[in-house]
């Protein structure tokens, strides 16, 4: 997918990333006969499949930047983020996806489409103050049914339509195989406590020893995720090309147009053209790529008049709760299968999502995420004596990774102006960027509510509640860093994307977000890149 090629050719668009935004525009694109020319920082073809990077690490350890090799076979980020929130300067590898599919190549597959409600968010639930949640999206929720329902089509998705929503049963969705006995067991259980569980909308073919595959590579051509519904048919059979193991520096750019896309490659620094740039680097790196592209024209970063490229970063805040059910002998966690939305908004209160998470990663990755965690904790001095007690976790540890339900409770979190990212020009270690996200009061008061309604649901089962709500370094889900929206002097991109003030640069990455939704973010980017891509072709 990488050969090599005129790389001055005539493109009409240059797309920078291959996830679910970038890959998906650029396919609508291509199909459309331009000439698309996708650069893509990771690897094209990373080979460590089927198992989590960390079980080819030399010891069980937290990823960090020497294990960068390994990372990259895994189709995973390798940079550290400097985490400034705290009193005390925390340092992470963040586990989201570089290379062909970007996060898709990782992701759990739940493609779940927002409620109507996220759109125009104050028409139905309150905002904590200081929070700037806008009144309502640029876009609707009715513009973006077609493109919701020609993306569900586009990834083969199979589910069920949620009972809460009112946008009926979408018989275009894939059917599911039969529930295995313990998601069945928890259906029915919910079921009678008055909730409206459903078949969770996945981008899976299920083909026979589906292992779900969250969290690392599929192996035998069963998970949709970008890079095979999207990247390889625009490569394969429309003439796009691919430029991988490519770190956009910067761009270039008059007072009104991006003008060239700096890269470097190899060791090697050149700049490519094309009447279009669209970023699609995920919600952490377009930023950084913005804030380092500045010239006399934009003293303070591309496309940053407003002074919000980077701001009101979300990420979510994710519980995972892990049951134990009451039917006899082994049993299947692999598969994700079932969801609820009865909390998604209680009492003009909004919280979020429930849905089943999969299996947790191996028990020696446990381990060493739960010592990094200590580590970097309020009381680093008990990491040591974790070490020491390791060896009799590790079973309780295998236990809970293979005895256990988890099911993931997905909270909206709301868009603060000083909860950021940037690039982390001075950090003396080299780190590529740096966040800084603070949890309020309000929004812990929020967090436990959700946790107390858990509590109630659960009663009757034995579980474990894995607090991860607060744990900066669970990002997954990152979003809202340029925002789009109607007045230039509050949001970066207008309501098709484009960045306020430049003719011909556009975003579709999770950075456009205004809010964050109560579930899973990747649908909403893929049927949005569908309908920025009729905009730039009705515009061609």
């Amino acid at each position: 997918m990488s050969e090599s090629f005129d790389l001055d050719q005539n493109w009409d668009a240059i797309v920078v990333g291959t996830g679910m935004g970038g890959a998906t525009l650029g396919l609508a694109l291509a199909r459309a006969g331009r000439r698309v020319l996708f650069l893509e920082k990771g690897s094209a073809h990373p080979d460590l499949v089927g198992r989590y990077a960390e079980d080819d690490f030399p010891a069980p350890q937290a990823p960090q930047p020497a294990h960068r090799a390994i990372l990259a076979r895994a189709g995973r980020y390798a940079d550290e983020i400097v985490d400034r929130s705290g009193p005390r300067t925390q340092r992470f590898v963040p586990f989201i996806g570089a290379g062909a599919g970007g996060s898709t190549a990782l992701y759990g597959m739940a493609l779940e489409r927002f409620f109507p409600s996220d759109f125009a968010a104050q028409d139905h639930y309150r905002a904590p103050p200081g929070a700037d949640l806008p009144l309502r999206w640029p876009v609707g929720y009715d513009e973006l049914v077609p493109y919701y329902d020609k993306a569900e089509q586009l990834f083969r998705v199979r589910g069920t339509a949620d009972p809460l929503r009112a946008d009926g049963q979408r018989e275009h969705l894939l059917p599911s195989p039969p529930l295995t006995p313990a998601s069945k067991e928890l259906y029915g259980f919910f079921e009678k406590r008055g909730l409206h569980p459903y078949r969770l909308p996945l981008a899976c073919e299920f083909v026979d020893g589906c292992s779900g595959c969250q969290g690392y590579l599929c192996s035998r051509a069963c998970k949709n995720d970008a890079g095979r519904i999207c990247l390889e048919p625009a490569l394969r059979d429309h003439g796009a090309r691919l430029l991988d193991a490519c770190d956009v520096v910067a761009l270039e750019a008059d007072a009104h147009r991006v003008t060239g896309v700096v890269c470097a490659r190899g060791g090697r620094r050149f700049t490519v053209r094309a009447p279009i740039v669209v970023l699609a680097a995920g919600a952490l790196e377009t930023p950084r790529i913005l804030l380092d592209s500045v010239s006399d024209s934009w003293p303070h970063g591309l496309a940053n008049a407003s002074g919000l490229v980077g701001k009101y970063l979300m990420r979510h805040h994710i519980d995972l709760y892990l049951i134990e059910p009451k039917l006899e002998g082994e049993f299947d966690n692999r598969q994700k299968e079932l969801a609820f939305n009865d909390f998604y908004i209680v009492d003009g209160q909004k919280l979020g999502s429930v849905q089943s998470f999969g299996r947790l990663p191996p028990p020696a990755t446990l381990a060493a995420s739960v010592a990094d965690d200590l580590r970097q904790g309020p009381l680093p001095w008990v990491a040591p004596l974790f070490k020491l007690a390791k060896p009799f976790v590790t079973p309780v540890l295998d236990g809970l990774v293979h005895r256990r339900m988890i099911l993931a409770a997905t909270l909206e979190d709301f868009p603060y102006a000083d909860n950021r990212v940037e690039p982390a020009r001075d950090d003396a270690q080299g780190a590529r960027l740096a966040i800084e996200y603070r949890v309020r009061d309000a929004d812990r008061s929020r967090i436990e509510a959700f946790r107390a309604r858990m509590r109630q649901v659960l009663a009757g089962y034995r579980f474990k509640l894995i607090k991860q709500a607060e744990n900066n370094q669970r990002i997954a889900h990152v979003c809202g860093t340029c925002r789009f929206g109607d007045d230039p002097a509050r949001s970066v991109l207008d309501r098709n994307n484009r960045a306020h003030g430049l003719a011909n640069l556009y975003v579709v990455d999770s950075s456009f977000f205004p809010s964050s939704g109560g579930t899973n973010p990747s649908l909403t980017i893929a049927a949005n890149a569908l309908r920025v891509a009729d905009h730039l072709l009705a515009q061609a």
